[in-house]
């Protein structure tokens, strides 16, 4: 009996230690945050940017990176490696393949991505058989918009042309959700460039160029975000007016000037009435400097033309010998 109850006691012991122990690790497990989870498939974090438009695109990619491959698949890759094996050394020529410091290869084993994503710079495998790649440029590269006919606010018709630079971030991305991301890029660029111009009257598309370009770059950038591409930079190049709109604003410039020197020479007229009539009256109350005056106008035309001498005669005399 004293055995039976020295076991019982040492079971109630153990019992009342486990449950001790796992109401520790209920507790330890409530403290702790919940970790975020990435993938269905339980695979580790590809690329991840912590942009949430994003978080689908990295999605879909860990599925194709961490899925099953079939037993045919499988055997194609095996029989693929046979036929390295025995064709060495000369299979090294259609396996091994070199990138530039300035590109990316996006790998494809029987249509699914290998995981790790872009390889390069530098050299990496292939299986001739079962693998091809695409090559993604990661330089910056800079294309014209052509000239978009484009109606603005004021329903003025105008031409405009502008030139974008543009990088490729993520070139998985850019291979998986878009066909092509040049020519993509390319039409995005020419229809924003009309959307934006036909809410800016004549006046904004001609002074405010910076603010035309600074919000088709914002624009640009949000819209080709999710392909893997960085819109860097937007210039407005040109913008060509009618010839009928161009005469009409030379008129109305022409104009503008003309009146301004209407008023700008009759200003000069008053204040040169306003000047004479100071100088009569000082005449006036001295006759003798209009004799001074006579002298400084002869020494004047003496110094021009030698052969012309002028006889000033006072007006008093004249109306003297036209009275007799």
């Amino acid at each position: 009996m004293n055995k039976v109850d020295n076991i019982s006691m040492d079971n109630y012991e153990q019992g009342g230690h486990q449950q001790q122990q796992h109401q520790q690790q209920q507790q330890h497990q409530q403290q702790q945050p919940p970790q975020r989870q990435y993938g269905q498939h339980g695979g580790s974090q590809q690329g991840y940017r912590g942009a949430d438009q994003h978080k689908d695109d990295i999605n879909n990619i860990e599925q194709v990176e961490h899925a099953g491959w079939s037993v045919c698949d499988i055997i194609l890759i095996i029989i693929s490696g046979f036929i390295i094996l025995v064709t060495i050394p000369f299979s090294l020529f259609l396996c091994l393949k070199i990138v530039q410091e300035y590109e990316r290869a996006v790998i494809f084993r029987l249509g699914r991505i290998l995981p790790g994503g872009a390889k390069g710079p530098g050299l990496f495998f292939v299986l001739p058989c079962t693998d091809n790649y695409q090559k993604v440029d990661l330089r910056t590269i800079s294309f014209d918009v052509p000239p978009q006919e484009i109606l603005t606010r004021d329903s003025v018709t105008v031409a405009v042309d502008a030139v974008v630079y543009y990088r490729v971030f993520n070139p998985v991305v850019s291979i998986t959700n878009v066909e092509n991301c040049d020519r993509s890029t390319r039409l995005l660029a020419a229809t924003t460039l009309r959307n934006i111009l036909g809410t800016k009257n004549l006046f904004e598309v001609l002074a405010d160029r910076d603010s035309i370009s600074e919000a088709m770059q914002h624009t640009l950038d949000a819209a080709t975000d999710p392909w893997g591409v960085k819109v860097e930079r937007v210039e407005v190049k040109d913008v060509r007016l009618p010839v009928q709109m161009q005469r009409a604003m030379a008129a109305e410039a022409e104009a503008a000037r003309e009146a301004k020197a209407k008023v700008i020479a009759a200003e000069g007229e008053f204040k040169a009435s306003r000047a004479l009539k100071e100088a009569a009256d000082v005449i006036a109350q001295s006759p003798i400097s209009l004799q001074l005056r006579y002298m400084q106008t002869l020494t004047a035309i003496s110094a021009e033309k030698n052969s012309t001498i002028i006889f000033p005669l006072p007006i008093e005399l004249m109306s003297h010998i036209i009275s007799k």
